[in-house]
């Protein structure tokens, strides 16, 4: 009973009906809240602080940013899966309409980061990531002979190594920059040499270009960090994968690197490997085996395989 009231307590005030509404379809930090609710941060601080307190909201620490979300279990999340029925009024379908405008803002704030910095991408990254051939330990673990997307192509260079495994190589990328110069790169490379057929595509990764069962293995290298829905990421590349497909993550292990924020674009420290397990179960994948991988400034890549059932 005590947990009851406790919660009850907490939802008894409008602002924070209005925030549990909104977290239960978005996981934001306080500055987007501020942006999407019109109040002062401290004022949104404070009603957070009393829904996490009650099991009403979790709250995600990185580095020095915090994300909320609804509650994805306990009495907090069932109290708020019962009244969600209730949660469709002008006033809540107002708040959705900002959050997910919030939403958007920030995926295009990474689309023109990566339109930015794509001629020196590369440059970029093996800054970080060394004399370690990621492309390579990725393509040792297609399939030969399969046909493959790569969810987030960028300017290629995977590509390129899964077009000499592959039957055909599909790159998706919601960066026109990005597609470009994988272009440029892969000309004249398509069907010769051993090379198989690439077929680039403009879109985005929760709203995949390709038919369902369309791939025999998807890869998401250097991404899921980038995504504000990782899982409905994970699902969409789950819909394109045929039965028995095979699914291949890399990406950084958890850190508190804050500089990766500005210097790369990246939304999340690194990716916390029980918590991707939990992304791919929720997903609809069977999670296989991490191999973790230390690179640069202190970092370390985890490489991570499932399977569609």
């Amino acid at each position: 009973m005590t947990d009851l009231l406790h919660i009850h307590k907490a939802l008894a005030d409008e602002t924070r009906l209005r925030l549990a509404g909104i977290l239960r379809r978005h996981e934001l930090n306080v500055g987007e809240l501020v942006a999407v609710m019109g109040m002062s941060q401290p004022r949104i601080s404070r009603h957070l602080k009393i829904m996490v307190e009650a099991g009403l909201v979790e709250c995600r620490r990185e580095g020095l940013w915090a994300f909320y979300c609804a509650a994805g279990s306990g009495p907090g999340c069932e109290v708020l899966e019962t009244s969600a029925g209730f949660m469709n009024t002008p006033e809540f379908a107002a708040d959705a309409h900002r959050a997910d405008a919030a939403v958007r803002e920030r995926v295009q704030a990474t689309r023109q980061f990566f339109d930015a910095v794509a001629g020196h991408w590369r440059d970029l990254s093996r800054e970080v990531l060394g004399d370690l051939d990621l492309a390579g330990a990725i393509a040792s673990r297609v399939p030969e002979g399969a046909a493959v997307a790569d969810l987030g192509c960028g300017p290629g260079e995977l590509l390129e190594r899964l077009s000499q495994r592959a039957c055909l190589v599909i790159g998706v990328d919601n960066s026109q920059r990005m597609l470009e110069l994988a272009g440029q790169r892969l000309n004249g490379k398509a069907s010769q040499d051993g090379h198989a057929g690439v077929s680039l595509r403009l879109g985005d990764l929760t709203h995949l270009p390709l038919r369902e069962g369309e791939a025999q293995a998807c890869v998401f290298s250097m991404v899921l960090h980038h995504l504000p829905d990782p899982v409905a990421a994970l699902a969409e590349a789950r819909r394109v994968l045929c039965p028995g497909g095979r699914l291949i993550i890399a990406d950084f292990d958890r850190h508190e690197n804050e500089a990766m924020r500005v210097l790369y674009g990246d939304a999340r420290l690194g990716l916390d490997r029980q918590q991707l397990r939990t992304w791919l179960e929720e997903a609809g994948f069977q999670p296989g085996q991490t191999e973790l991988y230390p690179v640069n400034q202190g970092l370390v890549v985890l490489l991570a395989e499932a399977a569609r059932p």
